[in-house]
């Protein structure tokens, strides 16, 4: 009997030894202020991309939020959203492309997106598992020199916030890729496998810049 409770705080041990400790953004409250900017570590010229996050929200299914935006100066580049019936929705400088998946709510979501000009490929992966593939935008390419940030829809440049679509929640783990990732990463991902790390936004080392009222915390995972 002794001998089982030692393995078992052995064990234990290993297992808080292997702890990951990340930090996560909390907006607390709607506002046409609070916001992040995330700094990109390389140019947002993108013929291609794989966005993931973790989020989760309180907020009604019947309110819309935006989830990342991505704004040059004349056009809404990449803005990510849950509308109003739910659907999980992008945007590349016009129509959107829509995806009916599992709700976003207050339990964390591993969310990733997907999109490759070249064949106009799009999904949208919750907790690892893989939508159906539209054709969205092909040949499109999204164009650098903007500001990304999560929290708000800016409608010009970094300004012109609706407090009725800001985000209220909890978002960590925002990692963006120049490239579609196999689905075989995005499960590992999800399941916090592997050691892949996005190269246009690493949540490990990507520059954030809080303005107004945001939290940062951090978790133990």
């Amino acid at each position: 009997m002794r001998l089982s409770v030692v393995l078992f705080l052995i064990a234990t041990s290993i297992v808080l030894a292997g702890g990951v400790t990340v930090k996560s953004l909390v907006f607390s409250s709607e506002s046409n202020t609070n916001y992040v900017e995330m700094i990109p570590q390389a140019p947002l010229t993108l013929g291609a991309f794989t966005l993931c996050m973790r989020v989760a929200t309180e907020l009604s299914s019947e309110r819309e939020i935006i989830l990342f935006a991505y704004r040059t100066q004349y056009y809404d580049e990449l803005n990510l959203w849950r509308e109003l019936d739910g659907r999980l929705s992008f945007y590349l400088s016009g129509e959107g492309v829509f995806f009916r998946v599992p709700e976003l709510g207050p339990m964390q979501t591993h969310l990733c997106v997907t999109w490759d000009s070249s064949s106009g490929a799009a999904a949208i992966f919750i907790d690892g598992k893989k939508s159906l593939t539209k054709v969205y935008k092909k040949g499109h390419t999204i164009r650098s020199g903007g500001k990304v940030i999560l929290g708000q829809d800016p409608d010009n440049y970094l300004g012109d916030f609706d407090a009725n679509q800001s985000f209220v929640g909890e978002i960590s783990d925002v990692n963006m890729w120049d490239f579609v990732l196999p689905d075989r990463v995005i499960r590992e991902i999800y399941n916090r496998e592997g050691t892949s790390r996005g190269n246009i936004f690493d949540w490990e080392s990507t520059e954030l810049r809080v303005r107004g009222r945001v939290d940062i915390i951090q978790c133990d995972v």
